[in-house]
């Protein structure tokens, strides 16, 4: 690895910062950030950083626009320190829901963000399973949107016997998706048929395409928030006669009560990545967390290297 790279963690998830740093082989930098009583934040790069490539790791957490601000003054800082190119790592995205105006008189936020890394000074993104793919087109500048399908369809493979197996996707948006996870382990492909009535804020599980009678399956989504899809998934296959019920997703954001509920729920295990840290509270029995560290590490390495990184999608 060449010396002209540094890699700066935000406060957001040190953890995994610290974890993408090992496997570069290359340390953190040093940074702090003070937070003052007015509750303005003041980060100051303790480190040269003329001409290098630098790339900051800070993904979407509580408090959530604390954390995009820091970032904004981060790259901010980096860019008035001549810094070279400036990468901004967001494992999960910051208002990635808000991608479309479904809605009379909102804001389109995500291409908001967009915009805001941007005009701070980013000269790349590198983040993880967007909500929208399309999100990428908000940016001028280059976005690799990594897959964390390749972790979770290993584990599959190897903790459960796929004999009599199947895919499921929550509803028909997620269909896509659910596809390529069903593709790469060479499973049939069930979609829950969804529909939300005039009447009612709530969409409904009517019919399921496919079989998974007498079979083990498999939830993928990108993100679990409340808990609220997911468990209503898997009591409908529970209820159309599915062994057990498996949910996956990149995301484990563990809303409200989300872990409780998925604690005390028939699903066998959760599994999620570490773009996002889970408090010990939020933590229980059936939660099992793969780390998205050395995926990060090696597109990293590819980006300051001049290499493609489309071999770990």
């Amino acid at each position: 690895m060449r010396n002209d790279i540094l890699v700066f963690s935000g406060r957001s998830h040190p953890v995994l910062a610290d974890a993408v740093s090992r496997e570069l082989g290359v340390p953190l930098a040093r940074s702090s950030v003070v937070r003052f009583s007015n509750e303005n934040l003041m980060v100051q790069i303790e480190e040269n950083v003329r001409e290098a490539d630098v790339f900051v790791i800070q993904t979407s957490a509580p408090p959530v626009n604390e954390y995009l601000v820091e970032t904004l003054i981060y790259i901010d800082a980096l860019k008035r320190a001549s810094a070279r190119r400036v990468t901004a790592v967001i494992p999960y995205f910051p208002y990635v829901r808000s991608d479309k105006k479904d809605k009379p008189r909102i804001s389109i936020t995500a291409r908001l963000v967009a915009d805001l890394l941007e005009a701070a000074g980013a000269d790349r993104v590198l983040t993880m399973d967007l909500h929208s793919p399309q999100i990428q087109g908000f940016f001028k500048i280059p976005v690799d949107n990594l897959s964390s399908l390749p972790l979770l369809t290993e584990h599959v493979r190897q903790n459960w016997s796929l004999d009599r197996a199947v895919v499921v996707a929550t509803d028909a948006g997620s269909a896509k998706s659910a596809g390529v996870f069903a593709g790469r382990l060479k499973l049939d492909l069930a979609i829950i048929d969804k529909r939300r009535y005039a009447d009612d804020e709530k969409a409904r599980a009517e019919a399921l395409i496919g079989e998974v009678e007498g079979r083990d399956a498999f939830l993928f989504d990108d993100e679990i928030a409340s808990g609220g899809t997911i468990l209503e998934a898997a009591a409908f296959l529970g209820a159309r006669g599915a062994r057990r019920v498996v949910a996956g997703a990149t995301h484990g954001v563990f809303t409200r009560d989300a872990s409780l509920r998925l604690h005390e729920s028939k699903i066998e295990q959760v599994i999620v990545t570490d773009t996002i840290p889970i408090p010990e509270e939020k933590r229980f029995d059936r939660l099992h967390q793969l780390t998205v560290a050395p995926l990060f590490a090696q597109a990293i390495a590819a980006i300051h290297e001049g290499r493609s990184i489309s071999a770990l999608f």
